[in-house]
């Protein structure tokens, strides 16, 4: 494979991704110039124009450019992003909201897009295990404790029956849970009313680690957000190359994984975090030796599920499988 150039693009925080980016783990055959950012929408958006050649995306922005007529990228099943979601939905204190089912009837909102990549997960969830569906709520979208414009670079498809608007200028969806102008929240970003303590706004699972950790032992699925897409005309010029990013992204992820291994004999002196090591074993005990795995076949079930949640939600035109959306040479991963 001769060497060529590539625009590579992703956040700048990730500690098993960070060493592809800063070059300590090269990509075989390729001159990566690589510009991570801060905000990983901007990343995003950056890749919708054009700016780069492969870049992490969330799977549901992934998912609306397929519909599109360009249909630009191919996935590659690296996947920089994962978090259990039961912990991102919020709600007023005051609302009575106690279990799931209580959202039937109620305003949410939802951070940045309706069908965010948590919100498209949580809203599942909701359906499969609580019997709620989105089209019994009513739905605001917005910023957290940030405004933040419509993403009006990205299509945005709400099907019928579900009632969906944007936040005014100015407006917070977390001062509108404060004052229950809507009764809970869906969010990636917690609410700095609840980091502060100030009690206007809980969790709807207060004891979300124990919920997650029930979810993961039942379903096998640890959530991922985001995947590394390659766009389809620079896959078809440089063959070889979608592999040659694979096994960077899995060399960095396997050497973040080895050293909290090997650091488990010394108590993980070298984490900051008090008290690591018992939740290193606790996790150990529940999650495979693989704990954040990479490759298709490992994680067919995890995106399947997501594939369906994303038409049943209105948000794929047709039912995707992994089979249909992963770079072909890269499906027996």
């Amino acid at each position: 494979m001769a060497t060529v150039t590539m625009r590579l693009g992703g956040a700048d925080y990730y500690e098993h991704a960070s060493a592809v980016f800063d070059g300590k783990v090269p990509i075989e055959g390729v001159d990566v110039v690589a510009s991570p950012k801060p905000l990983v929408s901007d990343v995003f958006q950056a890749m919708i124009h054009g700016q780069y050649d492969v870049a992490e995306l969330g799977l549901s922005y992934f998912l609306r450019m397929w519909d599109t007529e360009e249909a630009p990228f191919l996935a590659l099943p690296i996947f920089p992003a994962r978090n259990f979601r039961h912990s991102s939905v919020f709600v007023n204190a005051d609302s009575g909201i106690e279990r799931p089912e209580d959202l039937a009837g109620k305003t949410v909102g939802e951070f940045a897009l309706w069908g965010s990549d948590p919100g498209v997960w949580m809203k599942g969830i909701f359906a499969d295990d609580y019997g709620v569906t989105p089209d019994q709520m009513n739905w605001v979208i917005g910023g957290t404790d940030h405004p933040i414009p419509s993403f009006d670079w990205l299509p945005q498809p709400v099907p019928e029956g579900v009632s969906v608007r944007h936040a005014g200028d100015g407006e917070t969806l977390a001062a509108m849970l404060e004052t229950g102008e809507i009764d809970a929240l869906l969010s990636v970003d917690v609410p700095q009313a609840v980091l502060n303590g100030t009690g206007k706004i809980r969790r709807l699972f207060p004891d979300y680690e124990s919920v997650e950790r029930k979810y993961f032992a039942r379903t096998g699925i640890f959530p991922m957000m985001h995947v590394v897409a390659i766009r389809k005309d620079f896959h078809a010029e440089n063959p070889g190359v979608a592999r040659a990013v694979q096994d960077a992204f899995l060399t960095a992820k396997d050497q973040t994984q080895r050293y909290y291994l090997d650091q488990a004999s010394k108590q993980h002196m070298g984490v900051i975090t008090p008290w690591f090591s018992e939740l290193f074993a606790q996790n150990r005990r529940l999650m495979p030796e693989d704990w954040w795995p990479y490759g298709v076949e490992k994680n067919r079930h995890a995106v399947d599920t997501f594939l369906r949640y994303h038409h049943e939600q209105g948000l794929s035109s047709t039912l995707l499988t992994s089979q249909d959306i992963f770079v072909p040479e890269l499906l027996g991963s």
